[in-house]
């Protein structure tokens, strides 16, 4: 019997990088999840590689109606929600007078407006269930600063104290929040797909890593299961570092 039996998942950036990864071990682990991304048929093909206990919807985290919808067609084929992991994000790394206002709104829209947007969204669901876990994924850039990460930064600070808030609004509820926060991960975001100044940033922050290299994406997925799970049963409230040791190094 796998750790997560009887977890209904909502997943968000699934499609590729940690939230793929994210969606084939809580799969592996007995839960239903629903696959979201904006990447439509990256998302559709993990999704049927998954099975029968995995489904695809596109979803805008910045988009209340699309989460109203995520949540509604959730509760229609697997049941009430149990967890949500909040995993989609965007970065853009520049020096704050070179990055616009748009810049930063874009990091707050989607960095921390799609996670209120989601947490609104399931916490209805999961007063049905009874139960719930939401994992929050921010950043060690949510409890440092980083130069040129003014806008990431920002947005991830902000979702430490909205965690940190929910989890003492809804705790009563038995619903349960909670953050992940990786270092340097083997992604898209963070590799190929990256602009080469965040690549060259990177580089120079992955030398003060202790364990001496970047994470692979399925060594954030156990922390995040055993927040989805019922070990992390009075577990709430708090941030998990997944970082190697660079946090304790600077």
């Amino acid at each position: 019997m796998g750790m997560l039996e009887g977890k209904v998942a909502i997943i968000t950036g699934a499609a590729q990088g940690m939230g793929e990864k994210h969606a084939i071990r809580f799969v592996k682990e007995g839960a239903k999840v629903v696959v979201t991304d904006i990447k439509d048929e990256p998302g559709q093909a993990l999704a049927d590689k998954l099975g029968p206990n995995a489904i695809y919807m596109h979803l805008d985290v910045t988009s209340e109606e699309q989460w109203a919808a995520v949540v509604a067609k959730t509760e229609e084929v697997f049941g009430p929600v149990t967890t949500l992991v909040n995993n989609a994000g965007y970065g853009k790394f520049l020096p704050m007078d070179m990055l616009t206002s748009a810049d930063f709104e874009r990091h707050i829209k989607i960095n921390y407006i799609g996670i209120v947007n989601g947490m609104k969204a399931v916490i209805p669901s999961m007063r049905k269930a009874g139960n719930g876990s939401i994992i929050n994924i921010s950043s060690v850039d949510g409890v440092r600063g980083a130069s040129t990460g003014s806008a990431y930064c920002g947005a991830k600070h902000a979702v430490e104290g909205l965690t940190k808030s929910a989890a003492v609004e809804y705790g009563k509820e038995n619903i349960r929040v909670n953050c992940i926060n990786p270092g340097i991960i083997k992604t898209p975001m963070s590799e190929a797909d990256a602009d080469p100044a965040l690549i060259e940033f990177l580089k120079q922050m992955e030398k003060g890593i202790p364990l001496g290299r970047r994470a692979e994406p399925e060594e954030v997925s156990g922390p995040v299961v055993f927040l989805a799970s019922d070990d992390s049963s009075y577990v709430s409230g708090t941030s998990i570092i997944v970082d190697g040791g660079y946090i304790c190094h600077i």
